[in-house]
């Protein structure tokens, strides 16, 4: 996500395989479309999944959109803002969390009917509150201008925090805060939850943070840097990067601390035109285009793609 922005395990593998995801022939009884079209000029970056449902937030207006990816159709569900909706995460109580980019905040939207149920403003400009995570406690929100995690305390039974009720968590140790660029950016726990890695685009490398102290580490994953990092996903222990510019997702095997990992390859598609993000669902990843070498125009056409997840 951006503004065009351009762990050792136990196990050796013994190469790096590059594997370019073509769509496969559906079954006959498959009727999960390999791409979805999103509304003309929309300007996709994030996205959030549950069930056969993905929504997805426009980096241009703020606009909320849920697409059916059984069917392809979709709608709107929450209206335009005027300011960004980048990063999104929902949870089991329907709840979307989207970070807000420029304008420095996060809103939770009610995704059954898009009613915006709380509004946080962390900071003021220079700010890029670019990605989201949930873990079991909180939402975490990163920001690309600034070397800070935000963090929005849940409490018993989900309940949301007042509008001052978050934390801001200066990062120490290892990361360093480079240039005015797109610093840090997705964001995801550690496979043992005890932890949260985020990448940094800009240098192409992976950090763990202590989400006690903001003490950062770099991920250890010999030979490969992650440039052009963008949004992350975690499934079990492998770990999906994905590089936006590059046209590609790495990846990554992680070990359960999430300290190192050894990359297993990466997913190319002739249909990627510079992905931001990706989410599973139905057995598949999903990834929206977010086009950063096209200009866009109202009438320019976005989609989602759909690849096998390895």
């Amino acid at each position: 996500m951006n503004r065009r922005i351009r762990t050792a395990l136990g196990v050796a593998l013994t190469a790096t395989l590059v594997t370019t995801a073509a769509p496969a022939p559906a079954a006959a009884h498959d009727r999960r479309p390999a791409v979805i079209a999103l509304p003309d000029g929309f300007q996709p970056e994030g996205i959030a999944t549950a069930g056969r449902y993905a929504w997805f937030g426009s980096r241009a207006t703020g606009e909320i959109y849920r697409a059916d990816l059984i069917t392809g159709a979709g709608k709107q569900v929450s209206p335009a803002t005027g300011t960004p909706s980048l990063g999104l995460k929902v949870d089991a109580r329907g709840r979307l969390f989207v970070a807000g980019g420029t304008a420095g905040d996060a809103r939770v939207i009610d995704t059954r009917t898009g009613a915006v149920l709380a509004s946080y403003r962390f900071a003021e400009a220079p700010t890029f509150v670019n990605d989201v995570t949930l873990t079991r406690d909180a939402a975490w929100f990163t920001d690309s201008n600034r070397p800070v995690l935000y963090r929005l305390p849940l409490g018993r039974g989900g309940k949301l925090p007042p509008a001052g009720g978050f934390t801001t968590l200066p990062l120490t140790g290892d990361f360093q805060q480079i240039g005015t660029g797109v610093n840090l950016n997705g964001i995801v726990p550690t496979p043992d939850g005890r932890a949260l890695i985020v990448v940094q685009s800009n240098t192409g490398t992976l950090f763990r943070v202590d989400p006690a102290t903001g003490v950062t580490t770099a991920v250890d994953v010999p030979g490969t840097t992650f440039l052009n990092g963008d949004g992350l996903l975690l499934l079990g222990r492998t770990l999906y990067v994905v590089q936006n510019f590059l046209n590609q997702v790495a990846v990554v095997d992680l070990n359960r601390s999430g300290t190192a990992g050894v990359t297993r390859g990466v997913i190319t598609d002739p249909g990627f035109d510079v992905p931001t993000t990706v989410a599973a669902a139905l057995g598949r990843l999903y990834l929206p285009n977010g086009r950063f070498t096209t200009p866009p125009t109202p009438t320019t056409p976005y989609t989602v793609v759909a690849v096998d997840a390895r």
